[in-house]
C-alpha cells in the first residue's frame, strides 16, 4: 500500500471506532511511524513505505482504534513547546494545564528566583512549563506513583536544566509536608486528582486507561485540595502563591478552602472554553 492509502485506511478505521478526531490522529500516527507529516504525505503519498514501517503503522492504528491514548502510542506529547515522555502509568499532559502555568507566572511576577513545589507532578508538565516562562524558577516535583516517576525523571533530565528535581512522596502525608520549613517557599503548584470517584466509570475510554491514582479525587473530588490547603499552604512565605488546577464545577468549593486556610486575593481563572480551570491565592 502507498502512504496515502495507509493514511486514508487509518482515518476510516479510527472514525469507525469512534475516535473523536480520526484525521488528526491518523496524521499523527503517519508522522510517527511513516515519517511523513501532512506536507510529506502530499509530496510522497504515492510512495510505498518499507514493510516494517507499514507494519508498525498498522499496529499503531489498531491500538488507537482500541482507544489506547494517542499520547501513549506516540511515546511523547508536546506541552508548551516541550516534548514530554509519556506512557502507561502517567497522566497525559493536557492543554488546559497551561492555564495553571500562566497564572503561576503572572502572579509570581518579578521575583528574582522563585522556589516552590509541584505536587502530584506526573510528567513534570507544570514545573517544566513554568520554567519556560520563568527560567529562573527552582521547582521540586513530588510524585507518588512508581510507574509515573521514571517519566518525571526523564523529562526533568531533558528539560529541567538543573533547576527542577524529583522526589517520591505522598501529597496526602502530614509527615512529608512536615519535612519542609513553614514559610520557606515562594509557591505551591498542583494539578491534583480531582474527579469524583463515582464519575470514573463514565469517563471516555481513553481517560479510563490513564492511572486512577492521577484521576481519583475522592468521593467529592476535593480530597487533595483539602490537603493542599491544610498541609502545604502553610509552607508558603507571606505574599507567596498557591495555585491549583480544578474541575470546571469546583471553583467555589476550592475558593472556600483557600480562604478558610487564610489565603487572600483568591482568584479563579478560566480556560479557553470559558470554564473555571485554576484557583490561586496569596499567603
Amino acid at each position: 500500500m502507498t502512504c496515502r492509502e495507509l493514511y486514508l485506511l487509518a482515518r476510516r478505521r479510527l472514525g469507525g471506532a469512534g475516535v473523536d478526531s480520526p484525521g488528526a490522529d491518523a496524521a499523527a500516527l503517519a508522522q510517527r511511524f511513516l515519517g511523513l507529516d501532512r506536507a510529506g504525505l502530499a509530496l510522497h503519498g504515492e510512495e510505498a513505505p518499507p514493510p516494517q514501517r507499514e507494519a508498525a503503522f498498522l499496529q499503531a492504528v489498531e491500538e488507537r482504534a482500541a482507544r489506547r491514548p494517542l499520547q501513549y502510542i506516540l511515546g511523547e506529547w508536546e506541552f508548551m513547546g516541550l516534548p514530554l515522555a509519556v506512557g502507561e502509568g502517567v497522566l497525559c499532559p493536557r492543554e488546559d494545564t497551561a492555564v495553571l502555568v500562566e497564572e503561576l507566572a503572572r502572579r509570581l511576577g518579578e521575583r528574582p528566583r522563585p522556589r516552590g513545589l509541584d505536587l502530584c507532578a506526573g510528567t513534570g508538565a507544570v514545573a517544566l512549563g513554568l520554567r519556560t516562562l520563568l527560567p529562573q524558577a527552582e521547582v521540586l516535583c513530588l510524585e507518588l506513583s512508581d510507574r509515573a516517576f521514571p517519566y518525571l525523571e526523564e523529562n526533568l533530565r531533558r528539560h529541567g536544566k538543573g533547576l527542577a528535581a524529583a522526589r517520591k512522596g505522598d501529597v496526602l502525608s502530614p509527615a512529608l509536608a512536615g519535612e519542609f520549613t513553614p514559610g520557606s517557599l515562594d509557591f505551591i503548584a498542583s494539578n491534583p486528582p480531582y474527579i469524583e470517584t463515582g464519575e470514573l466509570p463514565g469517563l471516555q475510554p481513553e481517560v479510563r486507561q490513564e492511572p486512577a491514582l492521577a484521576l481519583d479525587g475522592g468521593a467529592d473530588g476535593l480530597v487533595f485540595y483539602r490537603a493542599i490547603a491544610r498541609l502545604w499552604a502553610p509552607l508558603v512565605k507571606p505574599g507567596g502563591l498557591v495555585a491549583v488546577e480544578i474541575g470546571e464545577s469546583q471553583g467555589p468549593a476550592v475558593e472556600r478552602l483557600f480562604q478558610q486556610a487564610g489565603l487572600t486575593a483568591v482568584e479563579t481563572a478560566q480556560d479557553w472554553a470559558g470554564l473555571d480551570r485554576v484557583v490561586s491565592g496569596l499567603r
